[in-house]
């Protein structure tokens, strides 16, 4: 179970924060919201997990926007806290989204020493096991979401950074009620810009699992990388999104210029970059606002 100091937050925060971009405060809410999962040797996992959302009060709906977390190449699972992507959530909730921010089972503050998301050894990676353990919980923080009174559940879109946006992929691959697009920024597994600048552990397994995601998917896709991700080179990711399209996805990718020292940084770092194409995809899918 997540600490008590978060279950308390859960029951009685519901505070306004000014973050770090101009305009008006959001209103930051910590929920504690109950998964089940299947961990890595077939056990079963329940507790509650801890997710931020993020709104611009003054609107009586809102669509919903689940934003998902990466996972630390060293294996600090810790240190990610509770997860906010604060500057992209101002991005999403001042187009009007309620923004819904899971830190999911194992990592941060809703850490477990098990790792559910665990995908085998580096030749031979199971990522549909290790990503659709990652959707399990997306899906289960939507249904969630939808009970609340001000949520439109018909205007649902899931949107992810690294191996949060290769779960973003899985999600929409189910076709859930109400999901109307997903965006990728930077997706994919297995990457160590450390040890293996560029190469990913099995590629040609990941590349096969997005080839699987694209026979089901039938929302549109924004697939957003760099030239210079240290994680995962141009090359294997073209490949991840040439197998999706392949087999019915459908989808736009986006290979942006060189981003710093490591492009794979770009949704944290690079916001005006990222943002204009997001913002021209989603008013594509009727998110005007």
């Amino acid at each position: 179970m997540i600490g008590s100091m978060y279950s308390v937050m859960a029951v009685l925060l519901s505070a306004m924060f000014a973050l770090p971009a101009a305009g008006k405060a959001l209103e930051e809410r910590i929920l504690a919201v109950p998964v089940r999962v299947q961990g890595p040797d077939g056990q079963a996992l329940a507790q509650d997990i801890v997710v931020t959302v993020f709104e611009l009060p003054g609107h009586s709906s809102y669509p919903l926007l689940v934003l998902n977390h990466g996972r630390p190449a060293g294996g600090d699972r810790a240190s990610l806290r509770r997860v906010r992507y604060s500057q992209a959530a101002r991005f999403f909730a001042e187009r009007g989204f309620s923004v819904w921010v899971p830190t999911r089972i194992g990592y941060g503050a809703s850490g477990t020493a098990i790792d559910a998301e665990y995908a085998g050894p580096c030749g031979n990676r199971n990522f549909a096991r290790s990503f659709g353990t990652a959707a399990d919980q997306v899906q289960q923080v939507i249904e969630h979401a939808r009970r609340e009174p001000h949520i439109d559940a018909r205007r649902i879109v899931v949107a992810g950074q690294s191996y949060g946006g290769a779960t973003s992929i899985a999600v929409a691959a189910r076709n859930l009620p109400g999901v109307v697009a997903a965006i990728n920024f930077a997706g994919g597994g297995g990457g160590n810009p450390d040890t293996r600048p560029g190469e990913p552990c099995s590629a040609s397994i990941a590349t096969a699992t997005f080839g699987g995601y694209g026979r089901s998917t039938r929302v549109p896709t924004l697939w957003i990388y760099t030239e210079n991700d240290l994680y995962f080179a141009p090359r294997h990711t073209q490949a991840w999104f040439a197998a999706f399209r392949a087999n019915g996805g459908q989808g736009e990718f986006l290979l942006l210029p060189p981003f710093g020292d490591n492009g794979h940084r770009l949704f944290t770092l690079g916001f005006d970059i990222w943002a204009p194409p997001v913002q021209r995809f989603l008013a594509e899918q009727g998110f005007s606002r």
